[in-house]
């Protein structure tokens, strides 16, 4: 699957702007951003409902931009999952099978075959307002795949969900997804659900794609500020919030930002940098946030900056209080990134 040179306006609002991306067969890739940034105006110009104002979307080679949906032949998992109120489980997944014109008992056959496969078998003479959040998700995943679509589209479709069904859903659609070996192109705005759940992910911000690539790549290699900011935790640092002997030890200059995760960074009570030691920075802890699995420290560096560093929560683990003087350290320089602020 290709985009080439995609653009869609509303009015005089730029929603996105000449997108050049490949999708790859088999592949679970997600479209994470803020509100705004054109990641679900990316998705309905795949869909077929938004139509590009330029270039073209190919599938298999095949220009489908000027597609109905229905042409399109790909399946589709809305945010609100879009069941009919008045269908049973059964009508609902046999829908598109009816639409398609498909033979009554194939269309059966179908339909159990993708309730069985969501875990509902049982369920299929009830009607959605007798099932939960979770078992309405999956009778949503269930219709968009069983017609053996060749894309399945998710616009966000875990956001009604709290945090524990939302993570047990997350491995039950990966789960699908490779067994069936779906292309599965995935809307988020929750960071932990991109990095869970994608083979690689883009990063979009006023239309446009601020950084592609792994899980991995896009979070321990941020290409900009935005990038570093929006997916996980980061302390961003300027040139003037770094002390001089760190600068220059890095090769700091003005211009320049410093990135580094919070766990990358090291707490310890002595001040000052050793003779053979890395560099470091001096600051005063001034909050503390007891987060369970770690200890988050905010450590004020000067009246401006601050950095936020976590240390994981074991039994001989070392314990600051607030006030306390502290020195921060990063074991590699693989633990930092210089980056521009434009």
């Amino acid at each position: 699957m290709r985009f080439e040179s995609i653009s869609r306006s509303f009015g005089s609002f730029r929603a996105v702007n000449n997108i050049h991306l490949d999708i790859q067969p088999g592949e679970f890739f997600s479209l994470l951003g803020p509100s705004g940034s054109g990641k679900t105006t990316t998705l309905m110009m795949l869909a077929g409902f938004v139509l590009p104002d330029s270039g073209r979307i190919l599938l298999d080679g095949r220009d489908i931009s000027g597609l109905s949906p229905q042409e399109r032949n790909l399946g589709m998992v809305f945010q609100n999952y879009a069941l009919f109120p008045h269908m049973t489980v059964l009508e609902n997944v046999m829908f598109p099978l009816k639409v398609r014109k498909y033979a009554s008992r194939e269309s059966a056959e179908r339909a159990k075959w993708a309730i069985e496969l969501v875990r509902l078998a049982g369920f299929e003479k009830r009607l959605p307002k007798e099932l939960s959040g979770g078992q309405q998700q999956r009778v949503a995943l269930a219709r968009a795949i069983v017609f053996h679509p060749e894309v399945v589209l998710m616009d966000e479709p875990l956001g009604a969900l709290d945090k524990n069904l939302r993570y047990q859903m997350q491995m039950e659609i990966k789960e699908l997804q490779s067994r069936l070996n779906m292309t599965v192109v995935f809307v988020t705005h929750d960071q932990e659900e991109a990095m869970n759940m994608s083979d690689r992910i883009a990063i979009m911000n006023n239309g446009q794609i601020e950084q592609l690539g792994t899980p991995r790549e896009v979070y321990e290699s941020p290409r900009n500020v935005f990038a570093a900011g929006f997916l996980g935790e980061a302390n961003l640092l300027d040139f003037d919030a770094v002390q001089p002997a760190v600068r220059s030890e890095i090769q700091m200059k003005q211009g320049d930002c410093l990135f580094i995760r919070p766990e990358r960074l090291l707490l310890s009570a002595s001040k000052g940098q050793g003779a053979d030691g890395p560099p470091s920075l001096n600051g005063e802890v001034m909050h503390v946030s007891f987060l369970g699995h770690i200890v988050r420290y905010q450590v004020n560096l000067n009246s401006s900056a601050k950095v936020y560093a976590d240390v994981t929560n074991t039994t001989d683990m070392k314990i600051f209080d607030i006030g306390d003087p502290v020195t921060l350290n990063w074991k590699a320089p693989e633990d930092i990134r210089i980056i521009q602020h434009a």
